[in-house]
């Protein structure tokens, strides 16, 4: 019955009450707008004060007054209008009919009773003495006396003085407006600026976004899927005695695919989806976060059952008294206390679910995450060699590849790459096919892709001394040589001493995709960041400022094993790291001094140990370093058969045997390639 009568008054609210009950032709009868009024206004005003004084007088000259009105007595008299520094003449009623033409007739006719004519003088002076000197040889009965008047301009008076506030008010106006639209979402005055921001996608808007557009991510598609169903068949849940989690929280690194699942879910659902980031919340004005939630919260009680997805919800989720911006306002707080209630509160919100997604878990609020708000966590992490190649599928799909192009050498060549880096492959990969007027994006164009992305745009333009190409050889082959010869170490693909973005040099290799790391895989990857630096010693016994980056790299990972893993031999099994994020922001170590003096040491003692192993290594194979970084300096590329060739295969390989052929292999088309542009 409630619905009936809703119903109802909206039926009769939309009847017009001039053209009674009739809905089709009140639907057909335009809305009033009050603009409408306004512009009439505007209008009529222009109109009268234009277009009627404009039929008052018509505009003549002293000459014209002078030679042929007052030389033939036609002039009945002349008032001077001292404040618009004008003359009017009236002429006597028997002389009309001689400038009757002039005059006009009908509606657009001049009054007979005047003024007919007028004309501006420069001062009252000067005309009273041309006037004077035009009468003097006529009687004094005929002569014109002129009459002198003032006529205040009430239009340009009173538009003098509302000019001013109706600009300060035009901009009042338009200032509040464009904030309310900011704020609150098209309403357009400034009572709207709490209102929430969330897009709405209803089963009727298009969304060309499903599940099968969101390649690898399957376990979180099961999570993700699962609530889809409910909303669809909710009965299945609870004939069981389930309910249905009131949030899910997505998180995971940046370009994983967490606010493209949402999109999934937005497209799959036959539900409401409302759509809001978190900043979105956030705004200059006291109180506004917190009436943003409230209302976003009215809109889905209202719609319910329905899902609202927040993203980037560290933007106000951070812990409470944890903010690193030290400030008094605490807005943020305000609106994350009202997000909380409404989540979870007094008053219950059966049928709204939230989805929300971050890469800081770490940092969102303890009582955010608890159950019974986010009753799941689902991690996206990055995608594995299955996946990606899945994900390939997909992005490959607009493009216009070669025949007989092999996706799984694609998906194996790309190890820890994202969803968005591998979206960044295929469109890279197309820009750099259309660059050389190729017919259809071949094999060559995404390795040529891949290598911009993970080392920069190629520099051959720059300048680089003999001297300087000849320490980046010898450093880059430094860093193959002990990668090779290093049973842990990461394969080497590819070596370069072309610059490439801020290096001047790179490396490729390909790492082996492990979730967990040994003592020895970490110290073999020590010596091989290490490489360089030795192999510039031993050959040129000096080193560069070449090692920054690579010196960077492996302190940064002695400290994690000795700090954070537990490695260490003197501070033992012993790890400082902070998962929870609380020490964040704090002033003070988790260890004492002591402690750090012994973490120092060993870190100094682990990476000074990997450089003397990595000294040894080149020194005992220092014949093979020379061959390998002459033929560096001759061809400016090298390739993993090279270091075949040089120093043999080696020693033990953590990868399919299959998987080598098909790199080796294509570095050797790649290879012939570029031998054979230098030759042209």
């Amino acid at each position: 019955m409630a619905e009936k009568n809703n119903k109802q008054d909206k039926n009769q609210d939309n009847i017009d009450p001039f053209l009674g009950s009739d809905g089709g032709s009140a639907k057909k009868t335009p809305k009033f707008n009050v603009y409408w009024v306004y512009i009439l206004i505007i209008a009529a005003i222009f109109f009268l004060n234009f277009f009627y004084s404009g039929r008052n007088a018509i505009e003549s000259n002293w000459q014209e007054v002078k030679n042929q009105m007052l030389a033939k007595g036609e002039v009945a008299k002349l008032i001077v209008v001292r404040n618009q520094g004008k003359v009017e003449v009236f002429l006597k009623e028997k002389d009309l009919s001689k400038y009757a033409e002039r005059l006009g007739k009908g509606f657009n006719a001049v009054p007979k009773t005047g003024p007919h004519f007028y004309f501006t003088i420069g001062s009252i002076d000067t005309f009273e003495k041309q006037l004077s000197e035009a009468q003097a040889n006529l009687a004094e009965a005929d002569k014109i006396y002129p009459q002198y008047e003032e006529r205040p301009n009430y239009f340009s008076d009173i538009l003098s003085w509302i000019l001013l506030p109706l600009i300060l008010i035009g901009i009042w106006i338009f200032i509040f407006r464009r904030m309310s639209r900011g704020a609150g979402g098209g309403a357009g005055n400034i009572f709207n600026v709490g209102k929430s921001k969330a897009q709405l996608f209803d089963k009727e808007s298009t969304s060309r976004i499903d599940f099968k557009d969101v390649a690898g991510l399957e376990e979180a598609k099961v999570e993700v899927m699962e609530i889809v169903d409910f909303l669809k068949n909710p009965k299945k849940y609870t004939d069981l005695g389930g309910k249905i989690p009131k949030g899910a929280l997505l998180v995971g690194p940046p370009g994983t695919g967490k606010t493209l699942l949402a999109k999934a879910v937005a497209g799959e659902a036959n539900v409401p989806f409302f759509s809001m980031s978190g900043s979105d919340f956030v705004e200059m004005f006291v109180g506004v976060g917190a009436s943003r939630v409230r209302d976003l919260f009215k809109q889905a009680k209202d719609k319910a059952p329905c899902i609202v997805f927040i993203d980037e919800i560290d933007a106000i989720g951070r812990a409470r008294g944890k903010n690193p911006n030290f400030s008094a306002n605490d807005e943020r707080e305000n609106t994350l206390n009202q997000l909380l209630t409404e989540m979870d509160g007094f008053a219950s919100n059966q049928g709204v679910i939230i989805m929300a997604a971050t890469n800081r878990a770490d940092i969102l609020d303890r009582a955010l995450l608890r159950a019974g708000r986010f009753d799941r966590q689902i991690h996206v992490e990055l995608p594995d060699s299955k996946e990606r190649l899945e994900i390939f599928k997909v992005h490959l799909r607009p493009l216009k590849l070669e025949e007989g192009l092999d996706i799984t050498f694609l998906a194996k060549q790309t190890p820890g790459f994202s969803g968005a880096d591998i979206a960044n492959v295929c469109n890279e990969s197309a820009l750099i096919a259309a660059r050389k007027n190729k017919q259809s994006v071949q094999k060559q164009d995404f390795l040529d892709a891949i290598d911009r992305i993970i080392g920069g745009l190629e520099k051959k333009n720059k300048i680089i001394s003999l001297d300087e190409k000849r320490t980046i050889a010898y450093h880059e082959a430094g860093h193959a040589t002990v990668s090779w010869l290093l049973e842990h170490a990461n394969p080497l693909l590819k070596v370069s001493i072309i610059p490439r973005g801020r290096s001047l040099g790179a490396a490729w290799y390909l790492p082996e995709e492990r979730q967990i790391t040994t003592t020895e895989q970490l110290f073999d990857e020590m010596c091989s960041g290490l490489g360089g630096r030795a192999s510039e010693e031993v050959t040129f016994n000096k080193i560069s400022t070449g090692a920054l980056n690579d010196l960077e790299k492996v302190t940064k990972q002695a400290y994690a094993m000795i700090a954070y893993f537990g490695m260490g031999k003197a501070t033992g099994n012993v790890s400082f790291y902070d998962s929870s994020g609380q020490n964040e922001y704090s002033f003070s170590k988790p260890y004492s001094e002591k402690t750090a003096e012994l973490i120092d040491k060993e870190v100094k003692e682990l990476i000074d140990n990997a450089y003397v192993h990595s000294k040894t290594i080149l020194i005992e194979n220092k014949e093979g370093l020379t061959k390998l970084a002459e033929l560096l300096l001759e061809r400016e590329v090298i390739f993993s058969e090279d270091l075949v060739t040089i120093f043999g295969p080696r020693k033990s390989l953590s990868r399919e045997e299959e998987f080598e052929k098909e790199i080796l292999q294509a570095q050797k088309d790649q290879n012939g390639k570029k031998e054979a542009l230098d030759n042209n």
